[in-house]
């Protein structure tokens, strides 16, 4: 096999190279091995808005992280704060009366300090202004306490991560697919290998990091641990993320650990090809989730409304009405919305392949939308909506405002406004699956365990890979970060190891 690495690492989005960074940065030799060719590279990490969720308590602590601290936009703006505690609290609103786990914790306590170790490695961020703020009284006000997104989103943020973990003499080999572990007395002493053009090599490692993501891109381990429902669910992310490196984890003796039944779901364009596409720029990709639903309502096949669109900041609720969407009736929902809210609609709805039907009056768009057949029972559910409007109450997307609806029996609770000024829109859409919750246990220093709490030795984890951080949804932004949390700290342990 050749004179070892210290490290090998598999995989190449934020976590896995989040990891080969912390090794590096150790003294250690690190090879990154790659399954997908340059142009799909990153996994789902380049399909993301780049947007990072972390503690901090002032404008001030967010300085160090800008690539443009002089922005003059900055005195303008109101960040607010997003304390730990804070954190805390968003992620208990998804454990369904679980604590916080020991890795969610492990997530909230580093999670600035891991911004503050990107940004030493010039990986910087910019205010999502476009995003997360709305001009209120001439103030860019920030809400949701997610602030920061890396250049060019997801595609530069593993730009950035690569750029510096090569530049500092790091190794990747793409079209290297990992195929199994290596093991001998026990102990994981490398990765065998198989590149795009079909030639095996074993490659020797001191210790191994799989960083290679979750299961999502497989339809068999889809129906398997999340159910029949999911397994024509679109794929929002990479094709690549099949669950070999939890397979290969697993037939080792690692414990499968967290919430094998959740995932990161989001309603996406009916009508997106798997993958997002992939004859579009990975830029592009992105733009077929549709997440603007907090500005008008969602109904199903039935001509129901099935979720409350205005419960919570759609930071908090995308990766629920995802599922939502996908349990309905032919796993199908139309999202509809008046003119008064079009400028607020994010790009992704102006997007140049986004599907959607229009029409001058309300009638004329109901007949328009394909899938629900009592169309009489759509004009019911709208007007019954439209009267239980607050018109009181003024409209303020920046708060959670309590403009909501009375005496329905599934409300809206906030953002609740008539759908009564054409011209009006309906978008398509159904659910697309973005990551999974179910993982390994890992330790403190990102040692894969066994069910006893032992370590497999030689073999680390991150990323998707690391159970028990995400439980029945997630505060949007905070996938991200866990990876390069767990990616720094499988970085350290493996480097510690190689030693």
């Amino acid at each position: 096999m050749g004179q070892p690495w210290d490290v090998v690492v598999v995989g190449s989005g934020n976590a896995a190279l989040c990891a080969a960074i912390a090794a590096q940065e150790k003294g250690k030799s690190v090879l990154v091995v790659e399954k997908a060719e340059t142009d799909l590279a990153g996994g789902n990490s380049k399909y993301t808005a780049g947007a990072m969720r972390f503690a901090y308590t002032s404008n001030e602590e967010l300085l160090p992280l800008l690539l443009d601290p002089e922005d003059e936009r900055i005195p303008n703006t109101e960040f607010g704060t997003y304390t730990q505690e804070k954190f805390a609290a968003d992620l208990l609103h998804f454990n369904d009366g679980r604590p916080l786990s020991v890795e969610q914790k492990a997530l909230i306590e580093k999670s600035y300090d891991t911004m503050l170790w990107l940004a030493s490695h010039d990986v910087k961020f910019e205010p999502i202004y476009s995003r997360q703020s709305f001009l209120k009284d001439g103030k860019h006000v920030f809400w949701g306490g997610l602030t920061l997104a890396a250049e060019e989103e997801g595609v530069g943020l593993v730009e950035s991560e690569m750029e510096a973990f090569t530049k500092k003499g790091g190794q990747i080999r793409f079209g290297c697919e990992v195929v199994d572990l290596i093991v001998e007395n026990g102990k994981v002493v490398g990765v065998k290998t198989r590149s795009s053009d079909g030639k095996a090599e074993d490659i020797s490692a001191k210790a191994v990091v799989l960083g290679c993501g979750g299961f999502e891109a497989s339809a068999e381990l889809r129906e398997k641990y999340l159910g029949k429902n999911w397994i024509g669910a679109k794929v929002r992310g990479t094709p690549h993320n099949t669950g070999r490196g939890l397979e290969m984890a697993v037939a080792l003796g690692a414990q499968e650990y967290g919430f094998f039944e959740g995932c990161h779901a989001t309603p996406m364009d009916l009508f997106m090809a798997d993958y997002g596409n992939l004859e579009l720029p990975h830029m592009e990709r992105k733009n077929y989730r549709k997440i603007c639903y907090f500005l008008g309502v969602m109904l199903n096949a039935n001509g129901d409304r099935f979720v409350d669109e205005g419960k919570d900041f759609r930071n908090y609720t995308y990766a629920q009405f995802g599922r939502a969407v996908l349990e309905q009736p032919g796993h199908f929902a139309w999202q509809i919305f008046d003119s008064k809210v079009f400028d607020l609609f994010y790009g992704e709805y102006l997007f140049h392949d986004a599907h959607f039907v229009e029409a001058d009056t309300l009638d004329a768009l109901i007949e328009k939308l394909d899938g629900i057949e009592d169309k009489a029972k759509v004009r019911e559910t709208l007007a019954a909506y439209n009267a239980a409007v607050d018109s009181q109450t003024p409209f303020d997307p920046t708060i959670k405002d309590g403009k909501g609806t009375k005496g329905l029996d599934l409300p809206k609770s906030n953002w609740a406004q008539t759908i009564e000024k054409g011209p009006f829109r309906a978008y398509p859409v159904t659910g697309g699956i973005t990551f999974t919750y179910g993982g390994l246990k890992v330790g403190e220093d990102g040692a894969v365990q066994r069910a006893d709490g032992s370590a497999i030795d030689g073999l680390f984890a991150c990323g998707e890979l690391v159970g028990g951080v995400f439980f029945n949804g997630y505060p949007g932004g905070s996938g991200l970060t866990s990876g390069a949390v767990f990616g720094r700290r499988a970085g350290y342990g493996a480097a510690e190891h190689a030693a």
